[in-house]
């Protein structure tokens, strides 16, 4: 009896630790939860704002109901005009993914028809075919590499919003 009330104690008070919330900022692009990037105090990030017309780098601190408390500035989500979402985005990962995947492709056709001809003809030499195969799916690749989001514009549909999730 001694160890169900033992567990049962320590159960509820997980339960507990669970519900409670932490605040975040949310970037939103549009209604999609897939285009909306979220900070949380602890992280980093990376914003230029209306008075600093360079990106700069800096730790979330804390949340408030209209602030944002940084290590080294306090600023209202209506100053920054722009943050860096190249790490954050999780949409830049699946087009990462997607050019390393053509471009290797093409590398390892054109290994593969080197190694070929090789064994089979016992002189190097790549069929037009495959080269031109392999061209387009490494150009291809080197054409993707730009694609990635990189910066939050603070401007038209675009919207930060300052979300506290606090239990009192």
């Amino acid at each position: 009896m001694k160890y169900l009330l033992t567990l049962l104690l320590i159960f509820t008070a997980s339960l507990s630790t669970f519900a409670q919330g932490t605040d975040f900022i949310l970037l939103k692009r549009g209604a999609k939860q897939k285009s909306q990037i979220r900070f949380y105090p602890g992280e980093t990030i990376t914003y230029k704002s209306t008075k600093i017309d360079y990106f700069v780098t800096d730790v979330i601190q804390n949340i408030d109901q209209n602030f944002i408390y940084l290590s080294e500035n306090i600023l209202s989500p209506e100053s920054i005009t722009e943050i860096d979402i190249r790490d954050k985005d999780r949409r830049n990962g699946t087009l990462r993914a997607l050019t390393v995947l053509t471009m290797s492709a093409g590398v390892i056709l054109l290994g593969a028809e080197s190694i070929n001809s090789i064994y089979h003809e016992n002189e190097f030499s790549i069929s037009s075919g495959v080269g031109l195969a392999s061209g387009i799916l490494i150009g291809t690749g080197l054409a993707m590499l730009p694609l990635r989001y990189k910066t939050f514009k603070n401007t038209g549909r675009n919207k930060i919003q300052l979300i506290l999730m606090r239990m009192e």
